[in-house]
């Protein structure tokens, strides 16, 4: 019998591919180079937006955190200074916008569709998803929509030409919300049962549609 816990619990059926959010992120606390300290910075952002699209942020930890990533929490003060800081930068959607929106735009449905799809299986972290528990987090749910307008919806817009630019762009930045629910969240059975070029093949089309009309 399937589950029914969302992203937490491993599909029974695989397709585009297996999300690998369901495993704890590693990274060690020791290493030379800028390389390792990169890929533990990496591994506990992504640690700290596995959680926050989970709980609210006032019951997020530092140890929770460290626990997931792999890593020790006097390492997350060491990186990140503390808890609120941390969260600052995972509540950024500025580089996740930057890949996201790395096409010319007569291919920019296509590629935002694929980006969003290798983000789930392959980094385990959906680049937009966590806009939708922003009723989760207070205040801090604010500070999320905020930087959601501004450096990705607003960001899109600039890229578009013609009528109702604002419209589209949010018309097609929600679809890519709906592709990320349907694929990490309510986890659709044909969905990640299907090849990730043929999704791309038929969803990327329809949200092209609406970046150039």
């Amino acid at each position: 019998m399937r589950s029914t816990k969302s992203v937490d619990t491993v599909p029974e059926r695989t397709g585009v591919a297996q999300e690998s959010a369901a495993a704890p992120e590693k990274a060690t606390d020791g290493g030379p180079g800028r390389r390792d300290a990169e890929a533990t910075k990496a591994a506990i952002l992504r640690a700290a937006r596995y959680l926050l699209a989970r709980h609210a942020h006032g019951d997020i930890t530092l140890k929770a955190v460290a626990e997931r990533a792999g890593v020790s929490p006097p390492l997350i003060m060491k990186y990140f200074g503390n808890k609120e800081t941390l969260f600052a930068h995972v509540m950024s959607f500025a580089q996740d916008a930057a890949a996201l929106l790395d096409a010319p735009l007569a291919d920019l449905g296509s590629h935002m569709v694929r980006h969003v799809l290798v983000s789930q299986t392959e980094q385990g972290a959906d680049p937009l998803l966590r806009i939708v528990f922003a009723p989760l987090h207070g205040g801090q749910g604010d500070t999320l929509r905020a930087n959601f307008r501004t450096q990705v919806v607003d960001r899109l817009v600039r890229r578009l030409d013609g009528p109702d630019a604002a419209l589209r762009a949010e018309l097609a930045v929600g679809m890519l919300l709906g592709l990320g629910v349907m694929f990490g969240i309510a986890r659709g059975e044909e969905l990640r049962a299907t090849p990730l070029d043929l999704v791309v093949e038929r969803y990327g089309p329809a949200v092209q549609a609406s970046l150039t009309p």
